[in-house]
């Protein structure tokens, strides 16, 4: 969403034009349309809660108002919300809005049943389900002939005992080597066909309920098998939970969605796209906050893109204009205290701390760190390790106890143990607009902002009906 859901919670409102009623007048006009009382008051009441730290009154709202939908006016002007970019980012959140409307519960509960009998036919094909129980002897499958052997010994020793009314569970619990199975008596849980080994399924699916088989070899070692029950397939409810869960896993609601997007299309005669933008005019209609929702989207896309090619995108290119406004303004960027332009860098020979100076001497200082990396980072070597800046006092130590003159305790890196400084002390301020370039951007952004709005101010026509003004429903 970038920036534009930041500009959203600042004045996001509406463009588009909804018919007005006597119970909903107009507030005001711009550019020839009509702005609503109810479109005015879900701005303001939204982006002026409790929480809001820089709270309006509403006639203090009313400038930032005129002021948001102008550029919005403009963008529309500009065609913008012809771009195909814009039309797929506002109907991929638009639609998020209304998607959800073509389902419920009923809907989600008919796939739910529908997954059930399908898959209880699949398992009713196969022979229905199983639920074994186990005691596993296991065997290496690079074991020898005579840990095979007594593998099986031990099994068949095993078996006897239960033969003679040896408890299933205790024996499991005293002899079998699957952990999972012990914790629950040996009970392996419900299975169908194809969900363990050949060996091992050829066995239980032949077994009578209550029955224990002889050891059953397979690649996992020896088993004696308890058919603890068997049936067609699970009823519907003891599986509810778990069918919705695959459900909502699988992104399957969102199939019922589209299935019945495309009902309701062919129904009405039209696209599956008209179908949505039809629901959504529906919906709008009944729930103005959906509408106003929708619609601040709209505007907040439009916004945000005319005011990145006006202001924020223009301002952070134009090195002319930032230079001349940095000259024009230069005392507002006055330091209280001197400040340090350069590096402290940390060296492993003498030789090349004078290196280092003479490779960046007259060199524009933008250019440094490349020099740098080049001359002496080049390949896998790294000779120094520097930090470049602007520093005030306190921001690196180095720099404190060689140009600020502190006591401070200066900790040298391992493998670069010498330490150096080389720049230039800036006792008024910044010598060029670069040296704070971040706010003189932000500043100048503001400056094309203020101007801007003037001209879109005279460029297009707007009224307000102070009289409906004072009847805004504050909340």
């Amino acid at each position: 969403m970038r920036i534009y859901a930041l500009l959203a919670t600042m004045l996001l409102s509406g463009s588009m034009v909804f018919a007005q009623s006597p119970s909903d007048p107009t507030i005001m006009t711009i550019n020839g349309h009509k702005i609503s009382r109810s479109e005015f008051e879900y701005s303001y009441n939204k982006n002026n809660t409790e929480g809001v730290i820089d709270k309006k009154s509403v006639d203090e709202y009313v400038d930032l108002f005129i002021n948001y939908k102008l550029k919005v006016q403009a963008a529309l002007d500009a065609h913008l919300d012809t771009m195909k970019s814009f039309i797929k980012e506002f109907h991929t959140y638009r639609d998020q809005q209304i998607r959800p409307s073509f389902i419920n519960d009923a809907d989600v509960e008919a796939m739910a049943h529908s997954i059930y009998n399908d898959t209880y036919h699949r398992i009713d094909s196969m022979g229905g389900l199983v639920r074994p129980a186990h005691i596993l002897f296991r065997v290496s499958q690079k074991a020898s002939k005579a840990q095979i052997d007594s593998a099986r010994d031990v099994a068949m020793k095993v078996y006897a005992q239960l033969v003679k009314g040896a408890d299933f569970r205790a024996m499991s619990d005293k002899y079998s080597q699957d952990p999972g199975a012990v914790k629950r008596g040996g009970d392996i849980g419900w299975i169908s066909k194809g969900q363990t080994v050949p060996e091992f399924e050829k066995a239980v699916f032949a077994m009578k309920k209550g029955e224990i088989s002889k050891p059953v070899e397979t690649p996992f070692g020896f088993h004696i098998i308890k058919l603890e029950d068997k049936c067609v397939f699970l009823p519907y409810d003891s599986l509810k939970n778990d069918i919705h869960r695959f459900i909502k896993q699988r992104g399957l609601r969102e199939k019922i969605i589209n299935d019945n997007i495309s009902k309701a299309a062919k129904a009405d005669g039209i696209g599956d796209e008209d179908e949505l933008d039809r629901r959504a005019d529906a919906m709008s209609a009944k729930d103005s906050n959906l509408k106003y929702l929708i619609q601040e989207y709209h505007d907040g896309l439009l916004l945000y893109e005319i005011s990145n090619r006006t202001i924020w995108s223009k301002a952070a290119a134009d090195e002319k204009g930032l230079a001349y406004y940095f000259k024009k303004n230069k005392s507002r960027y006055a330091w209280d205290k001197p400040r340090f332009k350069g590096m402290a860098y940390h060296v492993k020979t003498q030789s090349d701390v004078a290196a280092v100076r003479k490779s960046v001497e007259g060199k524009p200082f933008g250019d440094w760190a490349e020099i740098l990396r080049t001359t002496f980072n080049n390949d896998s070597t790294i000779r120094i390790r520097v930090e470049k800046g602007i520093f005030k006092e306190g921001m690196n130590a180095l720099v404190d106890k060689e140009i600020f003159h502190k006591d401070t305790t200066v900790t040298t890196l391992k493998d670069y143990p010498i330490n150096a400084v080389y720049g230039k002390v800036l006792k008024k301020g910044p010598e060029d607009y670069t040296d704070v370039r971040e706010q003189v951007v932000a500043d100048y952004q503001e400056e094309l902002e203020k101007h801007w709005v003037a001209d879109l101010r005279k460029h297009y026509d707007f009224t307000i009906d102070r009289t409906v003004l004072a009847t805004v429903n504050k909340h």
